[in-house]
């Protein structure tokens, strides 16, 4: 069974070119201990083979909670992350302001997260679009105008299809980082641009440490929960206390709609009924209205 004990937060690290592994620059070996509980099975049960999925299913659950709690505490204390997304803020609420947009470019499970932040933006009244590095040096860099701003999603910093675009972008274009590093001298993205804003997305242990391959797992929680914070950071820097009216606007379907349609008004009435017996009944009832319909609620029954 996993151990229910709190792994300590680890001070951010940047990752070390002297790494060795089998894996590409992405998930590199790492000689220390891991700091997630180790999985653990009981062979004692019965059924060793269910035991070792659930304590391997918990084991995702309480690695992706530490490495959310390891990035709370990097935004809390380093600041470096601190001044990056409140300049990352500063920025999108001049593009907006501008009539610009935020352009999210990225590749592979990156380029996916990069998609998510985008389409929470959009619901948010925040013009944003997504930009596929590939196809970007194929034409579809028309898309990047004069006000826009551009954020990079990449957790190595140095994926070769946002290096082969760097030259290819105009100069007075705003550019982020959303990645591992904590430092844009150590970004081989951002080397050539000190004006860069970066937001750090380091994960406590590689992901090889925590499940035994490389597969991009804990660090894309990660990066769509630093997506998640910027653009309800933003959202609120733009829109302020009219933020929930713009999201209501934009979002009228499906069950979050249906939800923030619902009419909030309620009110009390009373209503006097006469029985076959001429006695004078009197009750309240309490009246909702939800959308179009009309709910009419008693003490001991519900009509529609």
């Amino acid at each position: 069974m996993l151990a229910l004990s709190t792994p300590p937060i680890m001070a951010p690290t940047t990752r070390s070119n002297s790494l060795s592994g089998s894996c590409t620059l992405k998930r590199k070996r790492s000689t220390s201990l891991p700091l997630t509980p180790p999985l653990s099975l009981d062979d004692s049960g019965s059924d060793n083979d269910s035991t070792r999925s659930l304590a391997r299913a918990v084991n995702v659950l309480s690695t992706a909670a530490t490495a959310l709690s390891h990035a709370t505490r990097l935004y809390q204390t380093l600041p470096s992350a601190r001044d990056g997304l409140l300049r990352a803020v500063d920025c999108i609420t001049h593009v907006h302001a501008a009539g610009g947009r935020l352009i999210v470019c990225g590749v592979g499970k990156s380029g996916l997260v990069g998609r998510k932040t985008v389409a929470t933006m959009k619901s948010l009244g925040l013009g944003a679009s997504f930009l596929h590095a590939g196809e970007a040096m194929h034409g579809d860099l028309g898309d990047v105008r004069e006000n826009d701003a551009l954020l990079f999603i990449t957790f190595s910093g140095r994926t070769p299809e946002l290096l082969s675009l760097l030259p290819h972008l105009p100069k007075n274009i705003p550019l982020l980082a959303l990645t591992a590093h904590t430092s844009i001298e150590d970004c081989p993205l951002l080397a050539s641009r000190p004006d860069a804003i970066l937001l750090p997305a380091p994960i406590h242990e590689p992901e090889e440490v925590s499940f035994g391959v490389c597969a991009p797992t804990t660090s894309t929680t990660v990066a769509i929960a630093i997506g998640d914070m910027l653009a309800i950071t933003a959202a609120d820097a733009v829109h302020r206390e009219r933020a929930r009216d713009v999201f209501r606007r934009n979002h009228p379907g499906g069950a979050i709609g249906a939800k923030v349609e619902e009419v909030v008004a309620v009110k009390e009435v009373e209503i006097v009924v006469e029985s076959e017996s001429d006695d004078d009944v009197q009750f309240r009832k309490r009246q909702r209205e939800i959308s179009n319909g009309t709910i009419v609620e008693t003490g001991e029954h519900l009509c529609r």
